[in-house]
């Protein structure tokens, strides 16, 4: 059986050790915005058929406007950033790879899953998480001279004006999207990599066919074309995650960083607020390798009055 990884999520864990029911829990261990986006109705072939190479198009070229994806880059769609995550470290040599921590645990373990070292001495690979998950760091500078650099993206909808883009035409730069984060349907499993050629064509090969369903073609290329949306969103955010401050820094939390879609406290027992929290069936993050994080994503509408009344 392979061991869990430290995730956000894990409702039924928590569940299971404080009780309740499942329905009854809001989930604020995760970065995902609470208002997604409104589902439009989808034709009843869409869930019938195999994906058409039209589909597709429409959502790569959707991809590509609200991206400002630069000519002389490709896009790729995948059932998730994750899934492109895992294939990431098939596209160099094995050797070492330097992933600046503490950061989302997925790239180690997909690089060490496929033989790869992690440090930072002689690498011949870098994983950016830009902003940063769970400090909500951004990069301001950057050298593209290894043979692989994977910049993640999968929370930067969030400021676009500070993506990195514009560098998917080097050689080896990979950059990472994901859909589920900013417009709140990660059920729906769609991601995107961007990068030269030659290097998406390696991912799209060991994808396979039909990697991206149907219905989050359709649903995709909706939300990537709603400018209106995207640009409404970045300002209820914005104005949440200062909602959410405030009410933590009343309850005795210092604010330590993240984005408008999570954000990360200093607290002096990580655990016991969790517990607290979970006592009132919220669940909450915390990591193994501190004893003062707290991360907290934004509360649905109807959520903030429990949370309030939590802390």
């Amino acid at each position: 059986m392979q061991t869990p990884r430290d995730h956000g999520g894990g409702v039924d864990a928590a569940v299971a050790e404080y009780g309740g029911r499942r329905k009854d829990w809001i989930d604020l261990s995760t970065g995902i915005n609470p208002v997604p986006y409104p589902v439009p109705a989808i034709a009843p072939d869409v869930w019938t058929a195999l994906p058409d190479s039209a589909a597709q198009d429409a959502l790569l070229e959707a991809a590509r406007r609200h991206w400002h994806v630069p000519e002389g880059a490709a896009v790729l769609a995948a059932p998730g950033a994750s899934s492109l995550i895992a294939k990431l470290p098939m596209l160099a040599p094995v050797a070492r790879v330097d992933i600046p921590a503490p950061t989302y645990n997925e790239h180690a373990a997909a690089f060490t899953a496929h033989g790869w070292d992690v440090g930072e001495d002689a690498a011949t690979a870098r994983v950016i998480v830009h902003p940063n998950n769970p400090t909500g760091h951004w990069y301001a500078e950057e050298t593209f001279d290894l043979p692989l650099t994977v910049i993640d993206e999968s929370f930067a909808d969030v400021w676009p004006d500070r993506t990195w883009v514009q560098e998917a035409t080097r050689p080896g730069v990979v950059i990472l999207k994901s859909f589920g984060k900013f417009w709140g349907l990660a059920g729906m499993r769609l991601g995107f990599a961007i990068a030269a050629p030659e290097t998406i064509e390696k991912l799209a090969t060991a994808l396979g066919p039909w990697a991206v369903s149907g219905p989050a073609l359709t649903i995709g290329a909706a939300a990537l074309n709603d400018h209106e949306w995207a640009v409404d969103t970045r300002v209820r955010l914005n104005e949440d995650a200062a909602r959410l401050d405030a009410l933590m820094t009343r309850a005795g939390a210092r604010v330590q960083g993240g984005t408008s879609l999570f954000r990360l406290y200093e607290v002096d027992d990580a655990k016991a607020w969790q517990a607290r929290l979970a006592r009132n069936q919220i669940w909450s993050r915390v990591f193994p390798y501190s004893k003062t994080w707290l991360r907290l994503g934004l509360p649905a509408p109807q959520h903030w009055s429990r949370l309030e009344a939590a802390l």
